[in-house]
C-alpha cells in the first residue's frame, strides 16, 4: 500500500448513465436484481477468477479485529461479507447491506448452506445507512460504490458509521493508463464483456460495467475524496495493473 497525493475529482463522461436522474436508482436495483441467478458465474469468467484474490487482499488490508463488527456496503452476494466473517471469527460480527433483494437472497442461502452465524444481511440504502454513528470496527464496499448515485455521500456514510480507529476500505475497478495493461482493459471490458452480456441474455447490464467505470473516479481522486470525509492515512493500493485498486482510509 502507497500514500497518495491527491487531485480533483475527474468529470464523468457522457457515455454513462444519467445520476441526476431520479430513476437511476431504481434502473440499477432492477438490473441487480436480473443478473443475480447467475452475477457470480459471470463474475467468475469476466475477471478470470481473480475477484477471488482481489477480496483477500482487500481483507488483509482492512484488518478488521478479532471478534470486531464490520460493516459490508453493496454486499452483493456476499462474499467480501463472508470473507471477513472468517477474518473476524466467531466471536465477532460482520453485517452486509444491499439495495438488491435478489442479491441478498443469494447471499442469505449462502450462509446458510456454509453454516456460518456470524454474518447477517439487511435490505438497506447504501446513502442513507440505517445504523447509529461509530458503530463498526471496519466499513467496506467491493465493486459497488460506482453504482451509487452520489459517490462522496456513499464515502460520507461509510465515514459516519465507522468507530474512531476504525478502518474504511473500498475495493474497485479503475482504468488503467499504461500499456499493455490498458490495450488489454479496453479489448476487455469494452468489448469482451458486453459480449458475455449479450449471451446471457441481458446485454444492457453487462454494457452497464464498462461505463461505470470511465464514470468512475482514478485513485488519486478517489483517495481525495476519502479524505474529504474526513478519513485520515489515506493509502491505496493498484492490482492488475492497474485494472482494480484497494483504498484504505482511517476514521479519526
Amino acid at each position: 500500500m502507497r500514500l497518495t497525493h491527491m487531485v480533483p475529482a475527474m468529470t464523468p463522461p457522457t457515455t454513462a448513465p444519467s445520476r441526476d436522474s431520479g430513476e437511476f436508482s431504481q434502473q440499477v436495483n432492477e438490473m441487480f436484481d436480473r443478473v443475480a441467478p447467475r452475477y457470480d458465474v459471470l463474475n467468475t469468467v469476466m475477471t478470470a477468477g481473480l475477484h477471488r484474490s482481489w477480496r483477500e487482499r482487500a481483507v488483509r488490508a482492512t484488518d478488521p479485529p478479532v471478534g470486531g463488527k464490520v460493516l459490508d456496503v453493496c454486499c452483493g452476494t456476499g462474499d467480501l461479507a463472508i470473507e471477513l466473517a472468517d477474518r473476524v471469527g466467531r466471536q465477532g460480527k460482520v453485517v452486509g447491506c444491499d439495495f438488491s433483494t435478489e442479491m441478498l437472497d443469494r447471499a442469505r442461502a449462502k450462509i446458510m448452506r456454509r453454516g456460518i452465524s456470524n454474518v447477517q444481511f439487511d435490505t438497506a440504502d447504501a446513502l442513507h445507512l440505517p445504523y447509529p454513528d461509530g458503530t463498526f470496527d471496519a466499513v467496506t464496499v467491493g465493486f459497488g460504490l460506482r453504482n451509487l448515485t452520489d459517490h462522496r455521500a456513499g464515502v460520507r456514510e461509510m465515514a459516519r458509521v465507522a468507530r474512531s480507529g476504525g478502518r474504511v476500505m473500498v475495493l474497485e475497478f479503475t482504468r488503467p493508463r499504461r500499456l499493455p495493461f490498458s490495450a488489454f482493459y479496453d479489448l476487455w471490458f469494452d468489448h469482451l464483456v458486453p459480449l458475455l452480456g449479450r449471451l446471457s441474455s441481458d446485454s444492457a447490464a453487462y454494457g452497464y460495467l464498462p461505463a461505470s467505470v470511465r464514470d468512475f473516479p482514478d485513485p488519486r481522486a478517489l483517495a481525495a475524496m476519502l479524505a474529504g470525509a474526513g478519513l485520515t492515512e489515506i493509502r491505496y493500493c493498484i492490482l492488475a495493473g492497474g485494472i482494480v485498486t484497494i483504498h484504505i482510509g482511517v476514521k479519526p
